[in-house]
């Protein structure tokens, strides 16, 4: 068995840092590393909800944190700064697309759909905490030819209700294994959990966010040669102390080391994973399994971290609303 068509994602996030000349760097570099698909996010400052829990966070008895702090201000002046306008994003398109690579971006709500439907994707991917957002997901559907969905901190209940959903509209979707924890040791990458999904969806992969510096691309090699049809990491130009995401982002070097162990054959992965990735079975893990502690608290920060602003006021993508008013095409 090999894996020549392997959809190879380098996740650009904010590593562009807002700079339109580094987003131009970074699609070329992941272009000279055989990257199929490039993906930006589309994320706006002003549409962070504002969750007052988060503001001070909270602190177990045992010195254990409860509630993640991520002040409100804080993370809208971050993320403002990061921005790409529609027009940007429209240039990264045709950039993509010049350089041979499919575009991707990620969307966070669905006021967002209306403008980016307009761009020209063909494909967008759903991030973990709204795998099992049925109304976010459904107009993406209905804007969108194929999905690809990450499944990170999300309950096996509601990753089957969204696969059957999909799979009852006969919507071409990729399910992504996803363990959010940043970065995700090897031997918390339950990467077993590729055949659980591979039950639900024919199309399957990784999203992995382990230590580059570390582990470089091992995880994706096993993932690789466990049949994965799709894997996406977090990817850069820059130096690791240049962008937030740096410690779990890769280069192109990386990216052309993953696209030549696809081209092997099954028994040639093999013997090499043998001989360079001794971690290999550790990395397999559970097929099921609960959320450990560190995914529960990604969970119940990133869950609703962006929403809906319409009539002063905010609604999240899992929660039913009246489309209508937001110029999308159906009622839910």
């Amino acid at each position: 068995m090999t894996t020549h068509n392997l959809k190879l994602i380098a996740e650009f996030c904010q590593n562009h840092n807002g700079d339109l000349n580094i987003l131009k760097d970074m699609v070329d570099a992941a272009a000279e590393g055989g990257a199929t698909h490039a993906k930006i996010q589309t994320i706006f400052a002003d549409d962070l909800s504002f969750r007052p829990e988060f503001e001070e966070g909270r602190i177990n008895k045992d010195g254990t944190v409860a509630v993640i702090k991520r002040p409100f201000q804080a993370e809208y002046d971050r993320l403002k700064g990061l921005e790409l306008t529609y027009d940007q994003q429209s240039v990264f398109v045709e950039l993509c697309r010049s350089a041979g690579m499919e575009p991707l971006t990620t969307a966070f709500n669905l006021t967002s759909i209306p403008m980016i439907s307009d761009i020209g994707w063909t494909s967008v991917k759903v991030a973990s905490y709204d795998c099992g957002s049925i109304p976010l997901i459904e107009e993406l559907a209905n804007n969108f030819e194929e999905l690809i969905i990450s499944t990170g901190a999300t309950y096996d209940n509601e990753i089957e209700a969204t696969a059957k959903f999909l799979n009852a509209r006969d919507t071409k979707y990729t399910l992504l294994h996803c363990v959010t924890i940043y970065p995700t040791p090897l031997e918390a990458m339950h990467l077993n959990r590729l055949a659980y999904l591979r039950e639900l969806c024919p199309s399957v992969g990784l999203s992995d966010h382990s230590m580059t510096t570390r582990d470089g691309v091992k995880a994706d090699l096993v993932a690789i040669h466990l049949g994965a049809d799709a894997i996406e990491r977090h990817f850069t130009v820059l130096p690791e102390d240049q962008t937030r995401d740096g410690k779990v982002s890769i280069t192109k070097i990386h990216l052309r080391q993953m696209a030549e162990f696809a081209a092997m054959s099954y028994d040639e992965q093999a013997l090499y994973l043998t001989e360079n990735v001794p971690e290999s079975s550790a990395m397999l893990g559970q097929r099921t399994r609960a959320l450990s502690d560190a995914e529960l608290l990604n969970r119940a920060y990133y869950k609703g971290r962006f929403c809906n602003k319409f009539g002063g006021h905010q609604v999240f993508n899992w929660e039913p609303m009246d489309l209508q008013k937001i110029g999308l095409k159906s009622l839910i």
